[in-house]
Parts: C-alpha cells; structure tokens; sequence
C-alpha cells in the first residue's frame, strides 16, 4: 500500500489548523489504498522517508526560514535518502506572520537538492489562515494523497 508521509513542525493555533486540514484531506474517505503517516519534524527519521512513497511537508516561517525543526528534519535524511528518493512525489505548506519567501526557497532549494518532484501547488499563509486557505490545505493532502493512489 502506497504512504504518504507528512513531516510538520505545528507550533502555533495557525500551523495546527493548516496541518488538520492537509490531514483532512490525505485521509478523505474517497482516497482508497493510501496509508498516511503522521510524524513531527522532530521525530521523523530517513526510515520514515524511504518507506514513504510521498512526502507533505509543513512548516512556520521562522526569522526568515523554515522553522529549525524541518532544517534538522532535512539535516538528518538528507544524505541517507539522497539516492533512493530521487523523483519522490512532495508538496508543502507554510504559514508566516509577515512573509514566507525564506522558508520556500529553503524547502525549495532542498526538496531540488533531494531530487524531489513536487507535485501540487505549495500553499502559503501569512496571517490567520481563513477559509480558503484551509481548503487549499486540505486539497494539498488530497492531491498528494490521491496521486499515490493511482
């Protein structure tokens, strides 16, 4: 059974909601056949990444980068993953106060480093998330999850 694996750092109310409804959406009774696994940016290892078929990363934007929580996620599965990940299926979401310029091209720099293919549009929120930013969080799992699925 194909995985999915979403890799967040949920510090604040707003990075909460954000990762609620990627799961909502990863997790849809219509998408069949997809295993989602939850793991803390802390906590995740590059076992956890090898035995995903996809991964959903999340984030805060934090003094201009992404949060130190997912830069050590990257730190500890980057060489181990290297080779065997290459052309893995990703998407991200990241919430800031002000800006999240730094924190994407962060993840972006990365995930190209990785040879990752993202594969749906990143959503990005500054401020309070609102009712159309959740909803693009919650397609951003549902696509992640359903292209597993196919």
């Amino acid at each position: 059974m194909p995985t999915l694996l979403i890799v967040h750092h949920t510090p604040s109310p707003n990075c909460q909601a954000m990762f609620e409804a990627v799961v909502s959406g990863a997790t849809a009774p219509e998408i069949e056949g997809v295993r989602v696994v939850r793991r803390a940016a802390l906590s995740a290892t590059a076992a956890d990444v090898l035995d995903a078929d996809g991964c959903l990363l999340g984030t805060p934007a934090n003094l201009g980068y992404m949060s130190g929580a997912l830069k050590h996620f990257f730190d500890q599965v980057y060489y181990p993953c290297l080779d065997s990940t290459k052309g893995r299926p990703f998407g991200y979401y990241v919430h800031g106060g002000n800006d999240v310029t730094g924190a994407v091209r962060g993840i972006e720099s990365v995930t190209t480093g990785l040879g990752w293919r993202r594969a749906a549009e990143a959503v990005t929120v500054t401020g309070e998330p609102d009712k159309a930013a959740l909803e693009r969080c919650w397609e951003l799992g549902a696509t992640l999850a359903a292209g597993l699925a196919d």
